[in-house]
């Protein structure tokens, strides 16, 4: 508990804590010597439901040596381990570290795994079925929440399992996406665009790119007003995988399709962020759960 904003935080969970298990103790001290008035037949008086009477039953020694037994133990505990305040204890344990032992372990024992994939290509570690698996293991624990257990995403969250790349869908840009991350910004473009006229007809206009039936007109009038998008997507809505610009000429929308859908983005933009994974994964597993993402789409043989 070395987190607290002051010093007092830590003093006041310290007495507190100490507080507490010393007004056990006490209350335990004097309930056993304080003399109640008694009747002849061991009773106090008290009586509920017109039969039930309180006797003066000393508490079972079982129960007082276990209540004992717990405060000693609470103490005991304290002094070894954190629960004072700011104290790591006479043994220094912590969370954080019994969490990094165990994963360190966990890397010794798996890297004769990993080894085997160290030389190899990440195009023929997508065709090794152990290499299959293990990328499968790896992307459910660490990618599936985003991007779907089948890896085919959601709105927001690209399809991985398709040919369409954000950022290029070689091994090498698969791997940079999985260590580096990426953080795609699309500004609001509404002001550079021009009324909002004008941009309901650059939404026709680019829903025309991928084919579809649109206002023919509205996408006439909309073509000039899509030069303010161009540097990023390109002269025809072919897409820039250097900035993470998706493609408007096909039929992949991440964030929804339809005039409305085109003009949200254009008057709000659009930020996308994926964390970066070299924090959390080892390099073998990057390049194995790459390989696993990258045989998605390219289907490699075994």
């Amino acid at each position: 508990m070395s987190d607290f904003l002051h010093a007092f935080w830590a003093s006041y969970v310290t007495w507190a804590t100490l507080g507490g298990i010393a007004a056990c103790a006490l209350l335990l001290w004097v309930t056993a010597r304080k003399k109640v008035p008694l009747r002849d037949d061991n009773t106090t008086g008290h009586v509920w439901d017109e039969d039930l009477r309180e006797a003066n039953n000393p508490l079972p020694l079982w129960w007082v040596g276990l209540f004992v037994l717990t405060i000693v133990f609470g103490l005991g505990y304290l002094a070894l381990y954190p629960g004072l305040g700011s104290s790591q204890g006479r043994l220094g344990w912590s969370a954080a570290a019994q969490y990094g032992d165990e994963q360190a372990k966990a890397g010794e024992a798996l890297s004769a795994v990993y080894a085997a994939y160290s030389d190899m290509p990440v195009e023929k570690i997508a065709g090794n079925a152990q290499a299959h698996a293990i990328g499968e293991r790896i992307f459910m624990n660490n990618c599936a929440q985003c991007h779907a257990s089948d890896a085919r995403g959601s709105k927001g969250f690209p399809n991985l399992a398709d040919t369409d790349w954000l950022h290029g869908g070689t091994p090498e840009a698969i791997v940079q996406t999985i260590t580096k991350g990426r953080v795609g910004v699309m500004p609001p473009m509404a002001a550079a665009v021009g009324t909002p006229d004008d941009v309901r007809n650059l939404a026709q206009y680019v829903l025309s790119l991928s084919g579809r039936s649109t206002d023919s007109v509205r996408a006439g009038l909309g073509r000039s007003k899509f030069t303010a998008c161009a540097a990023c997507h390109g002269i025809g809505g072919v897409g820039n995988t250097a900035l993470g610009a998706p493609r408007l000429n096909d039929d992949v929308w991440l964030h929804g399709f339809g005039e409305e859908a085109i003009v949200n983005i254009i008057n709000n933009g659009k930020h996308n962020e994926m964390p970066a994974q070299e924090g959390r994964l080892t390099e073998a597993q990057i390049k194995v759960v790459a390989a696993y993402v990258w045989g998605l789409s390219n289907k490699p043989a075994p």
